[in-house]
């Protein structure tokens, strides 16, 4: 076979549902040719037999790796098979809206490269959450509105990541010495070294988690990771997973661990140090008030029927033009600090009565 024009790697770990509909997605792209390189993690189930099955009939040209768990390694393993010059990151419950979105999305990124004389740019898709039930509306449209923008924080792997191999050995690899958000810190040395373009078209995603975790405790655990990868605080990514794992994946998210856990690491940390993270964090969520600005644009935007991405920029802009620059100094970011500790501290005293999950005990 000539060589493809496009290496899709996909990292699975017991995804024997969700990836045959992405390869059936895949298998009816046009107008492009690809390779799929499906890198397992170790699945305790048919995930990696499903794609040999899969390629084996010679519909689809791909091959399952088998290693060690951890999707940054995982997808580095990819890389150093692919045969391609254009990498695309996919997560295994992604699905293509239609049959030539990869080639117009190729095409869309090559063309801007020549433009520019540089590779220095990569791309994502805005998302589409899949919600039977229309469950968590106005949040789900929220963060559909925030996957359009290629603001710090808006750009992970469930949007796909599109960029040359050339462009990846100079900004990457991913990082496996992250349990979780190896992704982020990927999309945001790329943002640094280069550009982030929004790609025509968009990925549809399962809102299972949102629907099963609770968006709302699901989104506050996401911010607390971001916060902490972006200060450079990382002990938090060594136990959280812990954690994670021990809590019933068909109940509610339980934050109360996860606040716990930073109080007692903090303790144990001298004063100096800990008034010094808590600095930092005050200043990147300072940073991200923007966001308010972006919920209140997308709450009209919602009630008047209108596409996410779509929505009026008012009140964004305003937090961009006002707000940041007249709170970005050191008593901003200490009173947004003390703001963080309240509340954290309340997050701590609130703890879930076991028995009764729908109260409290404060």
């Amino acid at each position: 076979m000539s060589k493809p024009g496009l290496s899709i790697i996909i990292p699975t770990l017991n995804e024997s549902e969700a990836l045959p509909l992405l390869l059936n997605d895949l298998l009816h792209q046009q107008g492009i040719t690809f390779e799929v390189i499906v890198s397992d993690g170790g699945s305790a189930d048919a995930t990696c037999q499903l794609a040999k099955d899969f390629f084996a009939t010679g519909q689809l040209p791909g091959a399952c790796l088998i290693g060690q768990s951890g999707r940054g390694r995982q997808m580095n393993a990819g890389v150093s098979v692919a045969t391609a010059d254009w990498l695309l990151f996919l997560h295994a419950d992604s699905r293509l809206g239609d049959e030539s979105q990869l080639q117009a999305a190729l095409e869309f990124i090559q063309r801007h490269q020549q433009q520019e004389a540089s590779d220095a740019s990569a791309g994502h898709f805005p998302l589409r959450f899949d919600s039977p039930d229309g469950g968590d509306g106005f949040g789900l449209y929220f963060y559909e509105a925030k996957t359009h923008l290629g603001r710090p924080g808006c750009i992970n792997g469930d949007q796909g990541l599109l960029l040359t191999k050339s462009f990846f050995s100079r900004v990457g690899p991913f990082r496996e010495d992250l349990p979780i958000m190896e992704d982020t810190s990927l999309a945001e040395l790329i943002r640094v070294n280069g550009q982030w373009l929004l790609l025509p078209g968009k990925i549809v995603t399962s809102a299972r988690r949102f629907h099963v975790e609770g968006l709302k405790a699901r989104q506050t655990l996401n911010a607390l990771m971001m916060n902490f990868l972006a200060i450079g605080w990382l002990d938090f990514f060594d136990k959280a997973p812990d954690i994670y794992r021990q809590q019933d994946r068909t109940q509610p998210l339980q934050l109360h661990p996860f606040f716990v856990l930073i109080r007692d690491l903090f303790a144990d940390m001298p004063l100096r140090k800990r008034w010094g993270l808590w600095l930092a964090t005050g200043g990147y969520v300072r940073s991200q008030a923007w966001q308010l600005g972006l919920a209140l644009d997308c709450r009209r935007a919602y009630r008047q029927g209108i596409e996410p991405g779509h929505q009026s920029d008012g009140w964004l802009n305003w937090f961009d033009r006002w707000f940041d620059p007249l709170t970005n100094h050191y008593v901003g970011r200490a009173l947004t600090a003390l703001l963080v500790k309240i509340w954290s501290l309340w997050q701590i005293r609130c703890k879930p009565v076991k028995h009764i999950q729908s109260e409290t005990e404060c």
